[in-house]
């Protein structure tokens, strides 16, 4: 697998984290297996495994659009990191990083996202014009799989696609 790192951090990165009452493998493993993202993610409604490291993904879009990206991963360690990007344009691409360690408490496990969006502070404006807003959607992500992972369900349904979760 290719190696991609977001270690240089600027404006145009993203980065959130939360704490999940669950085991680093409970967590990781439930995570790697894309199938589950859409049960957390807002705007995610499927995800189709096409190869150990490839993934075909439907995304929703403002105005009901929907879009299916193709995703890979390109770096993961058991446990401890899953880095995935879009395939595409690299100008275009979108890239992850997703952080498991071990909670401050036992069996609890700290899950930190780093993203950085396409075309950087002018990819983010456009994305704000059409009412996505990345940092808020990260941090929105990360509160329902928490959700997902410690009771089952999700209740947050900020920064999702309407009557995603539950219906009205």
């Amino acid at each position: 697998m290719q190696t991609t790192s977001l270690s240089t951090r600027d404006e145009n990165t993203i980065e959130a984290s939360v704490t999940i009452r669950r085991a680093i493998e409970e967590v990781f493993k439930f995570y790697r297996d894309f199938e589950n993202l859409p049960s957390f993610l807002g705007d995610v409604m499927a995800v189709t495994q096409i190869g150990p490291a490839i993934s075909r993904w439907t995304i929703q879009g403002p105005l009901g659009i929907r879009a299916k990206w193709t995703i890979k991963v390109t770096e993961e360690r058991t446990n401890e990191l899953i880095r995935y990007e879009t395939v595409g344009s690299p100008g275009l691409r979108t890239y992850w990083e997703v952080h498991f360690a071990p909670g401050i408490e036992a069996g609890e496990t700290r899950v930190r996202e780093v993203m950085r969006p396409p075309l950087g502070k002018l990819g983010r404006g456009m994305l704000a014009l059409i009412g996505k807003f990345p940092a808020e959607e990260v941090t929105a992500n990360l509160h329902r799989l928490k959700q997902v992972m410690e009771t089952g369900k999700v209740t947050d349904t900020s920064y999702s696609v309407r009557g995603k979760f539950f219906e009205h």
